[in-house]
């Protein structure tokens, strides 16, 4: 786990909060904050922007989800959720909300540590999978204003694919700019002459 963690840990009960916050303590030096209720955990969550959110409670309700879904988006933090009982239209709500880890059947001091590992690690692997992503659907995105650029080049000069693409490259090249902002500079051009 990483050092020096910001946590922040929903729980009602104040002296079951200390013993979580005692167990966290105690599995590193992290800087945990405490909420007694989910009311006003997006301000809370907005304020002191945490590594990590551990939600303890016995049984979530829906209104407790929407918090925290507006309070902490799946791509900006881990979430842990420590429930009593399981509940299958509850635990798919808590996913949509954006919790990494969803354990049943509460929360034990000795279980702290591994699961909260366990959340940090899902988080980034989500996170790193979001990314790339995002990066395949610009490049393709990208891929897709060449095409139509070189299409827009190859009628305009009557050549070849292969010579129009050529082309756009050496442009890009003499212009120092990137062939796809050179691409979406053509067919911007192309698009208001037609």
């Amino acid at each position: 786990m990483e050092n020096a963690l910001t946590i922040i840990v929903v729980e009602p009960d104040r002296q079951r909060a200390m013993e979580i916050v005692d167990a966290i303590r105690a599995s590193g030096d992290h800087r945990v904050h405490v909420i007694g209720d989910g009311a006003g955990l997006a301000r809370r969550v907005a304020e002191l922007q945490p590594h990590l959110v551990l939600i303890d409670v016995s049984n979530p309700s829906r209104d407790m989800l929407e918090e925290l879904a507006t309070a902490s988006r799946p791509t900006e933090r881990a979430v842990a959720m420590f429930v009593d009982k399981s509940d299958s239209g509850l635990t798919r709500a808590a996913i949509e909300a954006g919790v990494s880890a969803y354990v049943v059947d509460g929360l034990r001091a000795e279980r702290i540590r591994p699961v909260l590992d366990a959340a940090i690690a899902r988080f980034h692997m989500v996170s790193r999978m979001r990314s790339e992503l995002a990066a395949t659907k610009a490049a393709l995105e990208e891929r897709k204003i060449v095409d139509r650029a070189k299409g827009f080049v190859m009628r305009a000069k009557g050549i070849s694919e292969d010579q129009a693409y050529a082309l756009l490259r050496k442009t890009a090249m003499d212009q120092g700019k990137r062939l796809s902002e050179v691409a979406q500079a053509i067919v911007m051009t192309a698009e208001v002459l037609k």
